[in-house]
């Protein structure tokens, strides 16, 4: 059964309106959440960028069922992942078989600001497979030291870590990403109803795993009034997908999102009240195989969309709130 869940979107909410959110979202009946780890956020008009650990703290004390991953980390530029060893389970504590880390390559656009060179593809991947590694490692409690292609560990050992297994959701945009994600990973996260890239995962060890699927939506009262809101907040959506790995700063994506029209967006983001068309894009992601579909609303009408959900999507979809977020 497919699970529906909540997008909190770092990128367009202050960190206290977010843990209202995830606390609102929990009472609407969505069973798990999705947060954004982003230093930048897209454009300029979204005008937020909080620190998501910080954040994940304040939800874990708020709320009581509802189930929590990061969608998605990058743990291998700004973080050492040691460090998000250390975050992942103090979190995962606080919110006992309620917690989940998703990882993936990271954008340009936040890990620039160290320094580093910014690699291509291939590079960033074998990092990310040498970054998960050293999370599981430091997951045992035991003191270990490690020396990689990408990153040195001397003499560290996690003393809070929680007695449960963490699972580790990697994410994927093509049939690379997909097959690691598939080896490394606890399940799959992914932004497309792309049949053949969830097969690759699949094939790569990922068979039975769940999949988490992001849609992008933008309820309002009227179709007109929704599609002006996401032409506004999230042109990005019209924007090829390499962009969203390559540029460096919101102030490009500004430039970018000239290039795009409303009705292009519209192609991108479902826009309006008809239930319809927002099941028919659920149903998409569900056919293309994923388990868990986490739903993004664009612009700062999430009262309303919480409200159009709980009434008239979360009961016809018949979301189960009962499983768990690790493999299997």
């Amino acid at each position: 059964m497919v699970e529906l869940g909540y997008k909190l979107s770092c990128e367009e909410h202050p960190p206290d309106h977010l843990v209202r959110f995830a606390g609102q979202a929990e009472d609407a009946g969505f069973s798990f959440a999705l947060i954004s780890d982003h230093f930048h956020p897209w454009t300029g008009k979204h005008g937020q960028s909080p620190f998501v650990w910080t954040v994940i703290g304040a939800i874990a004390a708020t709320t009581t069922t509802l189930r929590l991953g990061t969608g998605v980390t990058c743990p291998t530029f700004r973080y050492h992942p040691a460090i998000i060893a250390q975050a992942a389970a103090t979190a995962a504590l606080m919110m006992p078989g309620r917690f989940f880390l998703g990882v993936g390559s990271g954008e340009n656009l936040n890990e620039h600001i160290i320094g580093e060179r910014w690699p291509e593809t291939e590079v960033r991947l074998r990092m990310l497979d040498e970054a998960v590694s050293i999370v599981r490692l430091l997951w045992t409690g035991e003191n270990h030291s490690f020396h990689g292609d990408f990153y040195t560990v001397v003499n560290a050992r996690l003393y809070t870590v929680p007695t449960d297994e963490i699972s580790v959701m990697v994410a994927s945009a093509g049939p690379k990403s997909a097959a690691l994600a598939g080896r490394i990973g606890d399940g799959f996260v992914g932004t497309a109803p792309d049949r053949r890239t969830i097969q690759t995962f699949e094939a790569n060890g990922g068979e039975g795993k769940p999949k988490y699927g992001e849609v992008t939506v933008c309820w309002a009262e009227e179709e007109e009034q929704a599609r002006r809101t996401a032409f506004e907040w999230w042109p990005t959506a019209a924007l090829p997908a390499e962009l969203g790995q390559e540029l460096p700063t919101p102030f490009y994506y500004e430039q970018a999102v000239k290039l795009v029209t409303e009705d292009e967006v519209a192609r991108h983001v479902v826009c309006g009240p008809d239930p319809l068309k927002h099941l028919d894009a659920l149903r998409e992601f569900e056919r293309a195989g994923y388990t868990h579909i986490c739903v993004h609303q664009v612009g700062p009408d999430q009262a309303g969309f919480m409200r159009f959900y709980q009434e008239e999507i979360l009961p016809v979809f018949d979301v189960a709130t009962t499983a768990t977020p690790g493999p299997g």
